[in-house]
């Protein structure tokens, strides 16, 4: 038996949960979330109870100095020495075409995912950091990267080129890389199980403050919705999604705004903050019912963007078995997923209002009877794939 703790580090945020492997058994979770800030929230939880505290937490050193504090607790914590844990597993976002599995964390291994923070910004560079501090709180600890982007590597090669000079993937390695691949492994495979069909096509919507979407056949990626960065495809909390590229020469040279500038306009200015002044899609659900047209309006948008992915989708991939709903929004608004799949039964996409509106935390589905395609909602658990797929690579 092996306790494996896994870090999930955003830019802001750290969400946590260890496991005894491989039975899967949860000791315990939680979230540290508005990590730089005074009002700092951070919350713990076990079978016997929990914790919530606000507190200053000024960078994610802090933040894993308090979650070890914690672990370590005489009366509420779960380790009675930090040598108890055995692997300390990192989700990292961007992994390039250097990681198509899971890997032991070397120097190397760490000086590639610095390479890539250009490429993920917001969260490789948070990720690295969490490596570290790590390393130097669980000295005896065997520290593992699971990546977003591994999941991906499946995806042919005409599918993840982009049609620009081929020097620019040859020499440079700009393609497309899809992310989410966690959570899009977790909840496919899941699918696939519920469904009883290994020859299967299945699209998975993965829907947060991040969003993405896959086309997964037979278990294999064969496309993905985000590309070279997290900031293309489906319209997101702060991210645009996909545009025009011509946009950015016209900020650039009509309107004089540096690269700097519409890097943060795409990356945390747009998409539904842009759009109707709130990120939460809870509060623009709520004023969209109330009458506010802006709000209205960023949800069809939004909707309508999703729509387009599941139509191409089903084209790819000749046929379509089952969709799936997934993450925060996913599963969790019964609005969304309604706007969703409206006017979509040519594709055989019918949704039962009942089962959709129902409050449950299990896999389900969704769909009337006479849907020809299966309508799910999965919760997903990328803690629990990146601690399978940690203990499964040190077991080798």
């Amino acid at each position: 038996m092996q306790q494996i703790l896994v870090l999930n580090s955003g830019s802001s945020s750290l969400k946590f949960q260890l496991f005894l492997m491989p039975n899967e058994t949860v000791l315990c979770s939680g979230l540290i979330e508005r990590i730089g800030l005074e009002d700092a929230k951070f919350k713990y939880e076990t079978k016997t109870g929990s914790i919530e505290v606000v507190t200053p937490i000024l960078n994610h050193n802090a933040a894993l100095e308090l979650l070890s504090k914690q672990l370590l607790d005489k009366e509420t914590g779960i380790i009675k020495s930090a040598e108890d844990i055995d692997i300390v597993a990192h989700r990292v976002v961007h992994g390039g075409k250097h990681f198509s599995k899971t890997a032991e964390i070397t120097k190397e291994v760490k000086d590639k995912i610095e390479a890539l923070s250009s490429l993920a910004p917001l969260h490789n560079p948070a990720n690295l950091e969490g490596i570290k501090v790590a390393e130097s709180i669980f000295k005896n600890a065997k520290q593992v990267a699971v990546f977003d982007t591994a999941f991906h590597q499946t995806i042919p090669e005409h599918a993840y080129k982009y049609a620009i000079p081929n020097e620019f993937s040859d020499k440079h390695n700009i393609r497309l890389y899809g992310f989410h691949g966690t959570s899009h492994k977790y909840v496919s495979e899941k699918a696939i199980e519920f469904i009883g069909k290994k020859e299967s096509n299945i699209i998975t919507i993965h829907l947060g403050n991040g969003c993405s979407m896959s086309a997964v056949k037979n278990g294999k990626s064969i496309d993905h919705s985000l590309g070279f960065s997290p900031i293309n495809g489906l319209i997101m909390g702060t991210r645009s999604g996909d545009i025009d590229q011509s946009i950015i020469f016209y900020l650039a040279e009509k309107l004089k705004m540096s690269l700097d500038e519409i890097n943060t306009l795409l990356l945390k200015k747009s998409g539904m903050l842009g759009l109707t002044g709130y990120s939460d899609l809870r509060d623009i659900e709520e004023k969209a019912l109330e009458g506010d047209k802006a709000c209205e309006l960023a949800l069809k948008m939004n909707t309508y963007r999703i729509k387009k992915y599941i139509g191409s989708y089903a084209a790819i991939l000749n046929g379509l078995d089952a969709i799936v709903f997934t993450a925060g929004i996913g599963e969790n608004s019964n609005y969304m997923r309604e706007l969703i799949c409206n006017d979509l039964d040519f594709l055989g996409i019918k949704l039962d209002l009942d089962k959709n509106n129902e409050r449950l935390k299990t896999i389900r589905s969704i769909n009337s009877k006479d849907s020809k395609v299966k309508i799910l909602v999965i919760p997903t658990n990328e803690e629990l794939e990146i601690a399978k797929q940690s203990f499964n690579l040190l077991k080798k």
